[in-house]
């Protein structure tokens, strides 16, 4: 791109880059077509999707036959074919299945295993997958005569938000990875977000600017944190990074990129925000460098808040953004266009003058092209909804304007809930992917809103000047939620409504292996309950078990805290009473198993969240029985979902911690991990003696281990405090609580005691003792705290 002499003739540039003439359409077709042209060739990717079928089904490998067809074979468009091998044979070929790239092969080959096979395909940490269904080799079911064309009403399915990567991937090693892109290809994802690795950029381009080693130390996040350090939120917090952990990082970094091109998908890879290391203001004193504010530090300790941002509009930006770039290209090849860039992402521009955005925008842009002279940015559209105050019609438009047409695509982060493109005319033109956030910190909890991704995305699409080009899911965590997640990845190949209700019957019997009558029956109470939140809240994990609230009840002008509750408890009870009539039919299926135990904790957490409103109001009548009971009984709750949890592998502290410890190459290292995976689930950042982190417990989790070694000290002491200020006559102590708390989880912070990875006792027991013990006692006595007798789940833990 050329280089600006003044900020006023950004649009004038546009015809240098991309002819005029393009239409909307074109401009994404050239750019597809651009992105086709890097793709491998038609015997890698068939050998590549092969081989995706080898590890989920060894046994099927001669049953099926890939290949590779161009898109005038799927009317111009991405789609896959599935159809009847001919002639027909026992031990050969039974189902052809024919995509454009291996990606829609794969997905083919997931459409064919659930629609004709009963097969399901989820993560492992959610159930894993259940193929007792499909018949034997040589048995296969055909399809019509005919055979299927299923097509991409879109070009894309993006996949990834910016901090996935730290509170589901960052302990990963090869072995998870493979497993996720083989996921990412049967679920049709094409536009995947590669971040791994990039610290080990950022250090040799940096250090071509005379930034050493030794001044990175304070520049990057630890392992953790990467995330946040990366957007510039912090620096050094639970750093610093090791050579061992920098290397390994690319190492495995070149991995993901080679699987996902072998499967055609397009990666996306991060680019240049203006996040420099304090040291480049030593070497360059005249740049345009800013401090920015703090951001959620407690008492903006500079050892870690306040990072420094280039300007956009300094010259030396385009100059370290076009060496990043040029460094991916070197390190990986020529594997992308599509760069990831939020430069304004929780920070707000100095002033909202419309030619000023755009010049930044435009110089955010020209340093991409100066490395990639292809180069599309890829933006996530959060501070249109996060930071909407500032970010008004006018600065909108200046943003997405300031760069040519065909060369930005907004991500509509959370068109789930809070849909940016219905108010701001199509994104004021801007090519968009309509995508579903769902989940903040990796929380554990059973949400979502079947009934807006079954149509939301197909609204979008067909609306009047639609400029939408892909779904997406970009959720903060992943591993959890499944059926939330199948239903979003097949809105990919779906061009009309989703009738949900039909779907979910399906869904359940794909998912435990056959049909059961009272697990459908619960799936429809969860379809309109736990599964149609419609209060557009953003669904943090609040309940008061992982998030304890932070208060004194003793100040009778304090509102009582609420989490959030967005249907009928009963309902969801009577899912939870048929799933367990359900348990004889389903025994052994690690599905069943999984739904169970988080349907169990959902159920008992909402309990939980009664139960501390009843202790907190009991304090403030000043009764001790009561007070006594309530806190007891909640008490209880947290030791209960504990030996509930650990029935279940997927539902474990200790694998956590064993995944963060298996990466380390030295005692320091060891610890210095193990801090960073416990600290990221509980306090996160910084705290006083006296005041907990600003976002404590914005990554909590509903693991074994946590809730008795964590969640449970910190409510016991809570309450003790509260006790003893009835008993005593005095005022609750809430500073003096905080102390003792803060200690302790500092304390635990920097432990290293082992926490189990296996499970241990029968999940379906345990379930059925707890709802015996909390919802047909609770018939009996308001309060439903039973003591008495030998308690089964105690037997069991």
């Amino acid at each position: 791109m050329s280089n600006f002499n003044s900020k006023f003739l950004i649009l004038v540039f546009t015809v240098t880059l991309l002819p005029i003439a393009l239409s909307e359409p074109d401009a994404i077709k050239a750019l597809v077509k651009r992105l086709d042209s890097k793709r491998p060739s038609s015997s890698v990717q068939e050998a590549a999707a092969k081989s995706v079928l080898k590890r989920l089904l060894p046994g099927y490998v001669s049953s099926f036959k890939f290949k590779i067809v161009s898109n005038d074979v799927c009317g111009g468009q991405s789609c896959f074919l599935i159809s009847n091998y001919s002639p027909l044979s026992k031990s050969g070929p039974e189902i052809v299945i024919k995509g454009s790239t291996a990606v829609e092969i794969a997905s083919g080959l997931y459409w064919y295993l659930k629609y004709w096979c009963g097969a399901h395909v989820s993560w492992d940490k959610t159930g894993g997958i259940q193929i007792d269904s499909i018949p034997k080799p040589g048995s296969l079911p055909l399809v019509k005569a005919e055979g299927v064309m299923i097509q991409r009403p879109v070009p894309w399915n993006y996949y990834q938000n910016v901090v996935t990567s730290s509170y589901s991937y960052v302990w990963w090693d090869w072995a998870r990875w493979e497993k996720e892109i083989d996921w990412m290809a049967l679920h049709g994802i094409n536009l995947p977000l590669a971040f791994t690795g990039q610290e080990t950029i950022w250090q040799k381009v940096f250090m071509d600017f005379n930034i050493s080693k030794e001044d990175l130390n304070d520049f990057f996040g630890g392992p953790a944190f990467l995330a946040w350090a990366r957007m510039g939120n912090l620096h050094g917090w639970g750093g610093p990074l090791s050579q061992n952990w920098l290397d390994q990082q690319l190492a495995l970094q070149k991995l993901i990129l080679s699987r996902m091109l072998e499967l055609g998908m397009t990666p996306v890879l991060p680019s240049f925000s203006g996040n420099v290391p304090a040291a480049l203001m030593k070497i360059f004193p005249s740049a345009n460098i800013t401090r920015l504010g703090s951001w959620n530090s407690v008492d903006a300790n500079l050892r870690w808040c306040c990072t420094y941002l280039l300007n956009p509009s300094d010259p030396l930006f385009v100059e370290i953004g076009e060496a990043f770039i040029r460094r991916q290209v070197k390190e990986y090849g020529d594997v992308t266009d599509i760069y990831s860039c939020d430069t304004f992402n929780e920070n707000t521009p100095p002033t909202n003058d419309t030619t000023y955005i755009s010049s930044l925008g435009a110089s955010v842009y020209k340093a991409m092209s100066k490395g990639d002279k292809d180069a599309v940015w890829l933006m996530q559209g959060w501070l249109f909804y996060s930071d909407s105050a500032f970010w008004k019609p006018l600065q909108m438009e200046a943003l997405l304007h300031s760069v040519p047409f065909g060369k930005m695509i907004v991500l509509d982060l959370f068109a789930d809930v809070k849909p940016i493109w219905i108010n701001s005319s199509q994104f004021y033109g801007t090519p968009y992917v309509w995508c579903m956030l769902h989940n903040f910190g990796g929380n554990i909890e059973m949400y979502g809103i079947l009934d807006a991704i079954s149509s939301g995305p197909v609204d979008a699409r067909t609306s009047e000047n639609s400029t939408m080009v892909g779904v997406g899911m970009c959720m903060e965590g992943i591993e959890h939620n499944p059926v939330v997640y199948e239903l979003m990845s097949e809105m990919a190949f779906r061009s009309e409504k989703v009738q949900v209700l039909e779907w979910l019957k399906s869904y359940s019997r794909r998912r435990y292996g056959k049909a059961i009558h009272q697990v459908e029956a619960a799936w429809e109470i969860l379809y309109h309950t736990v599964y149609n939140c419609t209060d557009g809240i953003a669904d943090h994990n609040i309940d008061f078990i992982v998030k304890f609230p932070d208060w004194d009840p003793s100040n009778a002008s304090s509102a009582l805290p609420q989490a959030h509750l967005w249907y009928s408890t009963q309902k969801v009870i009577n899912a939870f009473q048929l799933f367990l009539e359900a348990g004889n039919n389903l025994a052994g299926s690690l599905t069943y198993r999984y739904d169970l135990v988080d349907l169990t904790r959902q159920v008992l957490s909402k309990l939980a969240n009664q139960v501390y409103l009843d202790a907190v109001t009991a304090f403030r009548q000043n009764d001790v029985k009561a007070l006594n009971l309530h806190s007891q009984t909640f008490i209880q709750l947290i030791k209960d979902i504990d030996v509930l949890l650990a029935s279940d592998d997927n539902f474990l502290l200790g694998t956590w911690l064993k995944s963060a410890n298996k990466l380390a190459k030295n005692s320091y290292e060891l610890r210095q991990y193990e801090w960073n995976a416990r600290t990221q689930v509980t306090m996160w950042f910084d705290n006083t003696k006296t005041e907990q982190s600003s976002l404590h417990d914005y990554a909590n989790k509903f693991w074994s281990g946590l809730l008795e070694g964590y969640y449970l000290p910190r409510a016991s002491t809570y309450f003790q405090y509260l006790l003893k200020s009835l008993q005593e006559n005095e005022s609750f102590k809430l500073k003096e609580w905080r102390r003792e708390w803060i200690s302790f989880s500092n304390q635990w912070q920097e432990g290293i005691e082992l926490y189990p990875v296996k499970a241990k006792g029968d999940a379906l027991a345990i379930s059925k003792a707890l709802y015996e013990e909390y919802f047909v006692q609770r018939k009996k006595s308001k309060y439903h705290f039973h003591t008495g007798g030998n308690r089964v789940l105690l037997v069991t833990r």
